[in-house]
């Protein structure tokens, strides 16, 4: 397994292929705001993909300046088929580790509230007070600091 930054169109299609399956088909969320002006080429924000040696390309995600020393990490996604098995993780601790030496302290994400368990195992806290709504789904946003 390794995960790769989306250099060319090709890779950022792999990505939005990801998302596709699991934002639009799996979850519900409208195709016309899945993708937005962060996706309209690799160096829109830094785009990741995971390549499985037998499945290819399982899961994807970006982070992009939110404000002077944070990243936002959004749109990670993996396939169905790849969840559990520490795709998820590894793709976030890669995406933090690449923040981290562009010269970021912290990352924010705004989570899912059903990921909200996943993400707290790896660091992250529970920043917003209330649950809110993105693209109808209930999320919280997370922060943690990415000095080790």
């Amino acid at each position: 397994m390794e995960w790769i930054r989306a250099e060319t169109m090709e890779q950022l299609r792999e990505a939005f292929a990801i998302r596709m399956e699991v934002f639009v088909k799996e979850q519900g969320v409208p195709a016309d705001i899945e993708l937005d002006e962060y996706d309209e080429s690799p160096l829109s924000c830094r785009h990741y993909i995971v390549r499985s040696d037998q499945d290819g390309v399982v899961a994807a995600g970006r982070y992009r300046s939110y404000e002077p020393g944070v990243a936002k990490m959004q749109r990670i996604a993996v396939l169905k088929r790849s969840r559990g098995t520490g795709v998820g993780s590894y793709l976030l601790s890669a995406m933090e580790d690449e923040a981290r030496s562009e010269g970021y302290q912290a990352s924010i994400l705004d989570a899912q509230c059903s990921a909200e368990p996943f993400y707290r195992k790896l660091g992250y806290e529970t920043v917003s007070i209330e649950p809110f709504l993105d693209a109808g789904i209930p999320h919280v946003r997370m922060r943690k600091s990415l000095n080790k």
